[in-house]
């Protein structure tokens, strides 16, 4: 394969001046060629001889950036900004060294600078847009189980609730009595007689009834004046009554 003409004339010139500052030249030819590996030592090798010379450093950047040394680049880069903060093809190389870092901001932050130094450029106007595009915040999606989809994380979690329901009674099923309330009791007195408590309500649960109304005249316990043997009568009321629905319950379980 014949050699570029161009490169081959600036490569008999450097052979011939080891001094000569058409090293540049000949590196950027064989960047823009895609031999960046030439490209890279022709540049160490003439800067060498003028390391003040800030296009050569741009061409050794931009052909390290291909090669894959970013950190290296980015060096060379900003040692060309330090001297000349306007150069573009630095600020470009330099933005393209944080967008393949994915350092979206910074890099967008770089195009954008270099755009005003040339307004409209295409290239720059549609690398900004992109990447302003990438820095907007991607709609979040539900969170579901792995290898489900949102409706079916839905249906499935439907389902369990469904699973986990309480079962509805059937018609004509026995239905489980409630908690008894809590026992309440009262005292009280017969015959207004301060001196002779007596019990008279209870747990509604335990079937017992309230204290017997007054005793009406002609009524057989009437007929004991005494309030004692009243109020013993009702204790042994409560304590048969009691004694039912204990044997009751026993015969339930």
């Amino acid at each position: 394969m014949a050699e570029n003409p161009r490169i081959e004339e600036l490569r008999r010139r450097v052979l011939k001046d080891k001094a000569s500052i058409a090293f540049a030249q000949l590196a950027e030819e064989y960047r823009r060629g895609g031999r960046f590996q030439e490209a890279i030592e022709t540049c160490r090798t003439g800067l060498s001889h003028h390391p003040g010379y800030l296009s050569a450093h741009v061409t050794l950047g931009r052909a390290l950036i291909e090669t894959g040394e970013l950190q290296v680049a980015q060096d060379e880069l900003r040692h060309v900004l330090a001297a000349a903060p306007e150069n573009l093809a630095a600020i470009k190389g330099l933005a393209e060294i944080h967008h393949r870092r994915g350092e979206r901001q910074e890099a967008v932050d770089l195009y954008s600078r270099a755009l005003e130094f040339v307004p409209h450029d295409p290239d720059l106007e549609s690398l900004v847009a992109q990447i302003g595009r990438e820095l907007q915040p991607a709609r979040r999606t539900p969170e579901v189980a792995e290898g489900l989809s949102f409706e079916e994380a839905v249906g499935e979690f439907l389902a369990l609730s469904e699973r986990e329901a309480p079962p509805a009674v059937a018609t004509g099923d026995p239905v489980p009595p409630a908690a008894p309330p809590p026992v309440i009791v009262t005292a009280g007195t017969i015959d207004d007689d301060p001196a002779t408590p007596v019990l008279v309500s209870v747990d509604p649960l335990l079937d017992v009834p309230p204290a017997a109304p007054p005793a009406q005249p002609g009524d057989p316990a009437d007929a004991d004046p005494s309030p004692a043997p009243r109020a013993s009568m009702q204790v042994d009321a409560l304590e048969r009554w009691l004694d039912e629905i204990l044997a009751d319950r026993g015969r339930r379980v």
